[in-house]
């Protein structure tokens, strides 16, 4: 049985998966390059069954709901400050939201008495052996381990490594997507306040716990960027330069920019991967199928770990057979699930003067709202998910 199963990344999908294989008995270790969990960041939702049945029968689903933020409603305001839209909390917060950091915490409270954890650290070569994969970390450690999982998001590592360059893996959609924090100086309460030119959406909305503090949220379009990575100051530029001589709140929130140590910047995109595996190495979460907003990644994440776990446990450990049967019954669910990110840009930042008038006509129309909610939820609900835990204990009798 291959049962010693090294996990890089520790945000949902990793620590996910880490407390599946635990229960299934499996060994995990996971490996994550931050020095500690981070606390905070933006909200995440579940939506539909699927979704609360998988947080269900991991035993989570009470926990969430005492911490989740109640939904974050959206208004959109002219550069008067005049409400143009108000969407309802359930538009961007689903059934359940709670913050990335929250969730990130919950998962590894509960996978930590069967995983190891290793922080500071990162795996930067990994060689196939007749008998497992030969991990190289950059502390100058090597290990052997049985199977290899990337559960390190969109920019994957594991992938990078295992499967080569990401060129032809990681799609741009056409817009770039900023977050940071900022004292609450404009007042805002609960929920967001978004203001739109041609391109681009800048919108504020107050911490869910202290409301002294607020955090932006903005969204440009442009074509693909060379960019460093790992240098805040460029990526800061980028935004003041996309921004530059707006109205409203903007010059504001923009001061606010240039003085932050936490901005989180990324290009809109989608993970688009031939193969979700290769050898004794798979891939999960948004390594695998993931995009950066609108994709409900959160979700289907949590589901693939789900469903990678169980199938391990049910082929007891043979991973041609597993990996075979995760991807066949995962893959057309996760693809409808990310056929939302290629939307999403767009709908928080249209393009013309008139399209922003136009979605927002539209989406004032109750019944059309309703019908929008009503396909994320069918988009999340479409694949059977098997009683693993049931099979097993029909297996031992």
């Amino acid at each position: 049985m291959n049962g010693n199963v090294l996990i890089s990344g520790a945000s949902v999908a990793g620590p996910a998966l880490a407390h599946w294989l635990g229960r299934h008995g499996f060994r995990p270790t996971v490996v994550e390059l931050a020095p500690a969990l981070r606390p905070g960041g933006r909200a995440v939702d579940f939506r539909g069954e699927t979704h609360l049945t998988v947080l269900e029968r991991m035993g989570l689903l009470p926990e969430l709901r005492r911490i989740q933020t109640g939904g974050s409603p959206m208004r959109f305001v002219d550069a008067h400050g005049r409400t143009r839209l108000d969407l309802p909390a359930a538009f961007a917060g689903g059934d359940l939201e709670v913050l990335r950091g929250d969730l990130a915490r919950v998962l590894h409270e509960h996978s930590a008495p069967c995983t190891e954890y290793v922080f500071g650290d990162s795996i930067v070569d990994l060689t196939e052996t007749s008998s497992g994969v030969r991990a190289d970390f950059r502390s100058g450690a090597s290990r052997d381990f049985d199977l290899v999982v990337g559960a390190d998001g969109l920019h994957s590592n594991v992938r990078r490594l295992a499967f080569g360059p990401d060129e032809q893996r990681v799609r741009h959609l056409g817009h770039y997507a900023a977050t940071w924090a900022l004292p609450n100086d404009l007042g805002v309460g609960r929920g967001w306040v978004g203001y739109n030119a041609p391109g681009r959406l800048a919108s504020v909305g107050a911490d869910h716990r202290d409301p002294s503090r607020a955090g932006a949220f903005f969204v440009f379009a442009a074509p693909e960027q060379s960019y460093d990575r790992h240098d805040p100051e460029q990526q800061k530029r980028l935004v003041d330069d996309a921004f530059s001589g707006l109205g409203w709140e903007v010059p504001r929130l923009l001061a606010s920019l240039r003085r932050t140590p936490d901005l989180y910047f990324d290009s809109v995109s989608r993970a688009d991967v031939v193969t979700w595996s290769r050898g004794r190495v798979c891939l999960v979460g948004d390594a695998a199928c993931g995009a950066t907003i609108g994709g409900m990644g959160t979700g289907t994440a949590v589901v693939a770990a789900y469903v990678l776990a169980g199938e391990l446990a049910r082929a007891r450990g043979d991973h041609r057979t597993a990996f075979a049967r995760y991807e066949r019954r995962l893959r057309g669910y996760a693809e409808g699930c990310q056929a939302g990110a290629g939307r999403m840009g767009r709908f928080l930042a249209p393009a013309t003067a008139a399209g922003i008038c136009l979605r927002n006509g539209l989406l004032s129309r109750r019944p059309l709202l309703n019908g929008m909610l009503r396909l994320g939820q069918r988009a999340s609900t479409t694949v059977a998910l098997p009683d693993y835990a049931a099979d097993a204990g029909r297996a031992a009798r």
